[in-house]
């Protein structure tokens, strides 16, 4: 079983590259966003104080997220691996998945870090919300999740350096490119 993080800043390519990681190698994916979404379009009661807190731009507390993860895995027990992609954000939240997983008898193993530009990654979102007319690509939500993942959550970057799990990917360039170098990454620890 290999577990993976896939880090990055909103319009990285964390969404795009999971797709492609998921068929090759036959992840989980666990999507934040996705559940975040899930919950609240489907109004459950966890929806509802999500939604409320994203729609502000602020983060959903680590309890929330750590309780809907846990959820998802215990879901999957004879998953090959999981792919997480948004979380964790800060370095608590990464030592509580560390944990998590140790508990149940396993560990996050690689760490990739898509480093993308914040003029293209304003680009792209641009592009997105043309296409996909997602509440979180406004203009201002935009703006505070940027500052919060240049100003907070890049700072869980060295927890994961320290540890020889992280792995830096050039995130910008032809999605192909992208994936073979996440790939080599994979292939290099397995």
């Amino acid at each position: 079983m290999i577990n993976l993080v896939i880090f990055g800043p909103p319009g990285a390519g964390k969404g795009t590259q999971s797709e492609k990681l998921i068929s090759k190698y036959g992840f989980v994916h666990i999507s934040t966003g996705d559940l975040f979404r899930w919950h609240t379009k489907n109004d459950t009661p966890l929806g509802k104080r999500v939604k409320e807190i994203m729609n502000s731009g602020a983060l959903v507390p680590d309890e929330i997220t750590i309780a809907m993860l846990k959820e998802e895995l215990d879901k999957n027990p004879q998953a090959k691996g999981f792919l997480f992609d948004g979380f964790p954000r800060t370095v608590a939240q990464a030592e509580a998945l560390d944990k998590f997983m140790h508990d149940n008898g396993s560990a996050i193993h690689f760490v990739v870090a898509l480093d993308v530009n914040e003029q293209e990654l304003r680009e792209r979102i641009a592009k997105r919300k043309a296409i996909e007319n997602r509440a979180d690509d406004e203009e201002e939500k935009l703006n505070k999740r940027i500052t919060e993942y240049f100003g907070k959550t890049i700072h869980v970057l060295p927890y994961y350096e320290k540890q020889g799990r992280l792995a830096r990917v050039n995130g910008v360039g032809k999605i192909d490119d992208i994936f073979t170098s996440i790939c080599a990454v994979l292939d290099k620890g397995r």
